[in-house]
C-alpha cells in the first residue's frame, strides 16, 4: 500500500487531523472537504495505495465524515445510514488529488439542527446503499492485476481493492443484509479514471467477505494483493481482520484473527483462522494486523498479541502461508516484548500519550510491515521485510524499526529512529520494490503529557528515509517534517476527547 515518493506529499495533509497551516510541500488529499461545519470537515485513519505497474497512480482512503449531518447543538452523532469511507485519487504521483462525488445516502445538506437524510451527493464509496449496507470506514487499499481469460496479468490493467468496515443499512433484523454488528466489505474498480471523475458505474457492488454470526463485530482490517508477477499466486487478494464475537461479554469477548483469501479478483472469498480466538480478558489474541506477500508468493500476516509462554507480555507475531492462503502457520513471536506507551485516560478509559482527554493510542505498539517483493515483475526483489511500531513509556514513546533479510527467520535488534524531542504515536514503513530505499512515516507529539486541557499540545507528521546498504538498513534522516498542529483541534463525535484514529497505513 505504500511506495516511494508519494508518501511525503500525503503525510501532512491526510495523516493528522490537526489545526495547522500547511507546510510548503504539503498537498491537500481530502480535496472535497468543506472548511466547516464539524463533523463534515473531519478525516482520520488514512491509507494509501500505489499502483506498482503505474507508480504515478495513487489511491487513498480515510474515515471521512463529509456526508454526515452537522452538529445539532452539542450533539454530533454519526448519521444513521450515512457512509464514511472516503476515497481520493491522484494520477501525478501525489502532486494533485481528486475526491469524486457519487450518489448515495447523504446528510450533507444538513448543516445544523434536525436532519432527514436522503439520496444525494456523497464523497465516499458508492453502491453501499443499494446493497443494503453502510460504509463504516477503517479504510485499507491495495492495487493488483486485473484477471482475464488467461488469468491475472498487468497487461489486463490494474484493479483497486478497497476494504472497509460495513454495517447494515436496515434497522431491523428482518431486513438486514448480514448477521452481526460489523462486517468486512470490499469494493473494487478497474476504471480508475472513471471512478475519479465521479462515474458511479466504475465501481463494482461491494462484497461482504467475513463470516458473520449474530454477535460478530469484525474490525481493524487490512488488504493486500499479490502484485509480483513472479509469484505462483500472482493476483491473489488477502484481507486480515479481528473477529470479535460474544459482544455481550464486553472486554472478555473472544477475538480471533481471520484472513480472507480470493483467487478470482474478489468475487468469492474463503476465510481462515489465524491462531485461537483467545478471551481477551485473560490473554490478548493477535490484533492490529498487517499482511504482505514476497516475490515467491509467500504471504505474511503480522499482529500484536501476548505469547502463551511469556505471561502477559506483548510481542509482534507472524504467521506465514506458502500455498496461496490455503493454510497458515501458527503465529509465533518475532519481535518484542513491546509495550503500550500510553497511560489510561480517566475521560475515555483508553490509553493516551499526549494528555488527559487525548487521542487514544490503543494500537500504537502494533506492527506495520512492508516487503521488497520486486513488484510489478518480482525480478529485482530482495524480499527484505521492514517493520515499525511505537513502544516504550509515557515519557519516552519511541518509533522503533526492525528488519528481516531472510523472510522472517531472523530480525535485527529494534532501534529507535524518531527525531530528537518527538514522542511517537503511530507509524508505518515502506521499502522500495528493489529493496534499496526504506521510508518511515510517523506521527509524534512534541509536547509532554498534559494533565489539563488548557496547555497547548503539538502533533507533527514526519517522513524518514534510509538507504539499504550491504546487510542492513543504514541511519535514518528526515525527508519531510510537517507543520505542527494542536491535536486538541480534533474531536471524537461525542465531543469528550480528541480523536486521530487507530493507525496509519
Amino acid at each position: 500500500m505504500r511506495r516511494v515518493s508519494a508518501i511525503p506529499i500525503v503525510i501532512a495533509a491526510l495523516m493528522a487531523a490537526t489545526v495547522a497551516t500547511a507546510a510548503p510541500n504539503d498537498t491537500r488529499v481530502s480535496s472535497g472537504s468543506p472548511p466547516s461545519p464539524f463533523a463534515q470537515n473531519k478525516q482520520n485513519e488514512p491509507a494509501i495505495a500505489v499502483d506498482a505497474n503505474s507508480p504515478n497512480v495513487l489511491a487513498a482512503g480515510s474515515n471521512d465524515e463529509i456526508d454526515v449531518q452537522g452538529c445539532n447543538g452539542s450533539s454530533c452523532p454519526f448519521t444513521p445510514g450515512v457512509g464514511t469511507s472516503g476515497i481520493y485519487f491522484s494520477f501525478d504521483s501525489g502532486a494533485t488529488w481528486t475526491q469524486p462525488t457519487y450518489t448515495g445516502w447523504s446528510a450533507r445538506h444538513c448543516l445544523s439542527g434536525p436532519c432527514a437524510p436522503k439520496v444525494g451527493p456523497i464523497g465516499t464509496l458508492p453502491w453501499y446503499l443499494e446493497a443494503g449496507l453502510v460504509s463504516d470506514g477503517d479504510p485499507a487499499l491495495a492495487f493488483g492485476p486485473q484477471p482475464g481469460k488467461n488469468g491475472f496479468s498487468w497487461s489486463n490493467g490494474s484493479r483497486l481493492y478497497y476494504a472497509n468496515l460495513t454495517s447494515n443499512f436496515a434497522t431491523t433484523k428482518d431486513n438486514e443484509t448480514f448477521r452481526g454488528f460489523e462486517a468486512i466489505g470490499v469494493s473494487r474498480t478497474d476504471d480508475l479514471r472513471g471512478a475519479a471523475a465521479g462515474t458511479k458505474a466504475a465501481w463494482r457492488t461491494p462484497v461482504v467477505i467475513s463470516q458473520q454470526s449474530t454477535t460478530t463485530f469484525s474490525d481493524k482490517e487490512q488488504v493486500w494483493a499479490d502484485n509480483a508477477a513472479s509469484s505462483p499466486f500472482f493476483g491473489t487478494v488477502y484481507v486480515c481482520w479481528a473477529s470479535f464475537v460474544g459482544q455481550e461479554k464486553g472486554n472478555a469477548a473472544p477475538a480471533g484473527l481471520r484472513v480472507g483469501v480470493s483467487h478470482d479478483g474478489g468475487d468469492t472469498w474463503s476465510e481462515h483462522p489465524i491462531g485461537a480466538a483467545a478471551n481477551n480478558g485473560q490473554r490478548n489474541p493477535v490484533d492490529g494486523c498487517t499482511i504482505r506477500t514476497d516475490s515467491q508468493g509467500n504471504a505474511y500476516v503480522f499482529g500484536i498479541a501476548t505469547s502463551a509462554s511469556a505471561g502477559k507480555e506483548h510481542f509482534e507475531m507472524m504467521s506465514v502461508s506458502s500455498n496461496g492462503g490455503t493454510s497458515w502457520s501458527s503465529p509465533r513471536p518475532v519481535v518484542g516484548p513491546v509495550f503500550q506507551p500510553g497511560t489510561l485516560d480517566p475521560v475515555q478509559g483508553r490509553p493516551v500519550i499526549d494528555g488527559v482527554a487525548g487521542a487514544r493510542s490503543d494500537l500504537a505498539p502494533a506492527p506495520s510491515v512492508d516487503i521488497a517483493n520486486g513488484a510489478p515483475t518480482g525480478a529485482d526483489a530482495t524480499n527484505r521485510i521492514v517493520m515499525t511500531y511505537v513502544s516504550g513509556s509515557l515519557d519516552a514513546p519511541h518509533v522503533f524499526f526492525t528488519e528481516s533479510p531472510d523472510r522472517g527467520s531472523t530480525w535485527s535488534t529494534s532501534r529507535a529512529i524518531e527525531s530528537a524531542g518527538d514522542r511517537g504515536f503511530y507509524t508505518a514503513p515502506a521499502i522500495s520494490p528493489n529493496g534499496t530505499d526504506v521510508y518511515v512515516v510517523y506521527n509524534a507529539f512534541t509536547t509532554p503529557y498534559r494533565t489539563n486541557t488548557t496547555d497547548p499540545r503539538a502533533l507533527v507528521g514526519v517522513v524518514m528515509h534510509a538507504d539499504v546498504a550491504g546487510a542492513g538498513t543504514g541511519p535514518f534522516s528526515e525527508l519531510n517534517r510537517g507543520t505542527p498542529g494542536d491535536p486538541r483541534g480534533s474531536s471524537a463525535n461525542a465531543l469528550t476527547d480528541e480523536f486521530l484514529g487507530d493507525y496509519v497505513y
